[in-house]
């Protein structure tokens, strides 16, 4: 059985090479956030250089294991609780809640309150190596500095 699950985890844990191949999505940007930098703030290219590898490095290094995770968890989540080998296999109840958006748009209209309100989550940072370095139109001073 133990034989089992590790060729399960590997044959999900793999090699980032593998889904360099699947087509890449168009990607949407969101509006830039307040806080960010002022112009005569911004880095030298070469920090932000080496600040994005390391982001897209420890990324990657991030998304490992939860990949093995979730293919552990496959077979283990339909495990009854009880000893499976030296390992005891069981569930405790969440401490997370969560709001029940089907009793709230209920009750929203069972009142005549109209569509639940819902706010946008913060966008996601991202980075992506790009084949040329872009040219900013709006601030030419900051390419290649």
């Amino acid at each position: 059985m133990l034989g089992t699950i590790t060729d399960v985890v590997r044959s999900v844990v793999g090699p980032a090479a593998l889904t360099a191949d699947q087509a890449e999505t168009a990607i949407v940007e969101a509006p830039n956030p307040a806080g960010l930098y002022e112009v005569d703030e911004i880095l030298p290219v070469e920090q932000i250089e080496a600040a994005a590898r390391e982001y897209e490095r420890a990324a990657d290094q991030a998304r490992l294991p939860d990949h093995g995770e979730r293919a552990a968890k496959k077979v283990l989540e339909r495990l009854p609780a009880s000893a499976h080998g030296t390992w005891r296999v069981f569930r405790t109840p969440s401490s997370r809640q969560a709001p029940d958006l089907a009793e709230i748009t209920r009750i929203f209209k069972a009142h005549g309150l109209g569509p639940v309100s819902m706010k946008a989550c913060a966008p996601s940072l991202k980075v992506k190596l790009a084949e040329t370095a872009p040219v900013d139109v709006d601030t030419p001073a900051l390419v290649g500095t």
